[in-house]
């Protein structure tokens, strides 16, 4: 009995002493910062150690060089609000229920919306399943700070914003695209603070205010373990119905002035655009700096990717197609991951590897246990970044907009409702391109394949109903 008591003051005084909590703090030490970065529509090609000799990324190019770079790296749709939910809880879009953008449609008309229109909108209310289990939530339990600044893009109403779900501070905007400057998307001004909109920093260039914001946070929480989200709009196009700006990718002067003008309205948009991926690299390479100017390097793990595949402006050579579609170059993106002491420094792996991969990966970096009840579809490639096991994923499929496809192995077919000449079979492993339809040299595998991606597609229909899209 008196032991009994002795166990129940010591929680009391834990339980309202500081000292205790900060104590209990303390024990995560070991833990690895984790800094998480993604670009918006940048191209497969668009990094200067890809070869690309137009292109200025100085920043990007070192982390790869000091990291390892993935170059069969694929995310799970090709446009930004799924494959943004899908690195977040580790899940297809169909699982998970985030298979669409959450977005209005009347763009094209130059329809202006009052506030009262835009706050009964899809926009507005529509957002990721509050029962779905995101990686900032599971972090949050084990001791980690969770800090997001630049791109939300999975709902505005509060039960979807940052703050509940795992995160713990939360600066940017949470739509799927905004002007630049104004942070308007087509004149509704679009910035949080935390749950609160904002138009403190209107007119000032968002990647900067980004930057600007992780710095801080760093600064602010350097002394125990930290999630640092940051998922930039760039080189995302501008969204803005201003004519002048709609159809461009906005960057600073300064960083127009390294490139070339152009004359034509296609070589305009390339300028605009590697302007606004040098100014997101500058806001990497400040970002990584600080790390090491505190020391944290060693014990933080950078990972770099691509939303989707590049948009306007882009290069994605040698793939084909881009945003918005089922070829590679609309699926297959830029990949860097860097960890000191455990990845290999320069190393290339060109291993099939996909997003969902992500998710586990940072719970066995961090030890965190999977709930059981939690179905997830990527796996840990901790073992392929330490060296110790050769590992890759054997198959994928996608499904968005009328089109559908799927990977198995150096095999991939394509289906498409609304451009037929994206249909065919293609071995990636000699056509990269997609040039050479196959179903016909190869109909066991044609069918293979084909069977395959309708086992997975009865699986998604079959998983636990997620909103919002989904008919339950």
């Amino acid at each position: 009995m008196k032991l009994f008591y002795t166990h129940l003051a010591l929680t009391i005084f834990c339980l309202t002493n500081s000292g205790c909590l900060k104590k209990a703090k303390d024990t995560k030490q070991d833990l690895p910062n984790i800094l998480l970065i993604v670009s918006d529509d940048q191209g497969y090609n668009d990094l200067g150690i890809c070869g690309r000799e137009d292109i200025k990324t100085p920043n990007l190019d070192q982390l790869a060089r000091d990291g390892a770079r993935f170059t069969n790296f694929y995310v799970t749709c090709s446009g930004c609000t799924p494959s943004r939910g899908s690195l977040l809880t580790g899940r297809y879009p169909q699982r998970n229920g985030t298979y669409e953008l959450f977005r209005n449609n009347r763009i094209e008309d130059g329809h202006v919306y009052t506030p009262y229109e835009y706050s009964t909108s899809p926009e507005r209310i529509l957002g990721m399943d509050t029962r779905e289990v995101l990686l900032p939530e599971l972090l949050k339990k084990a001791g980690y700070y969770n800090g997001i600044f630049g791109k939300w893009d999975l709902g505005q109403l509060k039960r979807f914003l940052p703050l509940q779900r795992g995160f713990d501070e939360y600066y940017g905007f949470s739509n799927t695209g905004i002007d630049y400057y104004t942070h308007e998307r087509y004149f509704v001004p679009s910035m949080f603070r935390n749950n609160e909109p904002t138009i403190e920093d209107k007119g000032t260039y968002s990647t900067s205010l980004f930057e600007r914001e992780a710095l801080r946070f760093i600064t602010e929480n350097r002394d125990h373990p930290f999630l640092l989200y940051l998922p930039f709009n760039a080189p995302h196009g501008s969204s803005s119905l201003d004519p002048e700006i709609r159809g461009t990718i906005q960057a600073p002067p300064e960083y127009l002035a390294l490139y070339p003008e152009g004359t034509t309205v296609q070589e305009k948009r390339r300028r605009g655009y590697m302007a606004a991926v040098t100014c997101m690299d500058n806001a990497i390479g400040n970002v990584l700096r600080l790390i090491d100017d505190y020391g944290l390097t060693d014990n933080t793990i950078v990972i770099f990717f691509s939303d989707n595949g590049g948009g306007m402006g882009s290069d994605n050579s040698p793939l084909s197609g881009g945003k918005g579609n089922m070829r590679e170059g609309g699926l297959r993106v830029p990949c860097i991951v860097k960890w000191p002491g455990k990845v290999e420094k320069g190393r290339v792996i060109e291993n099939f590897i996909s997003s969902m991969e992500i998710f586990p990966t940072i719970l066995d970096v961090t030890e965190i246990e999977k709930p059981d009840s939690l179905i997830i579809d990527g796996f840990s490639i901790l073992p392929l970044l330490t060296g110790e096991k050769d590992m890759a994923r054997e198959e994928m499929y996608w499904e968005f907009r009328e089109e559908y496809a799927a990977k198995v192995g150096n095999l991939k077919w394509i289906k498409s409702d609304r451009r037929i000449q994206h249909n065919g079979f293609f071995d990636l492993s000699r056509d990269v391109a997609e040039q050479n339809d196959m179903s016909e040299q190869n109909p066991f595998e044609y069918q293979m394949v084909q069977e395959k991606f309708h086992d997975w597609q009865r699986e998604m229909a079959e998983a636990e109903p997620r909103g919002p899209f989904k008919n339950f």
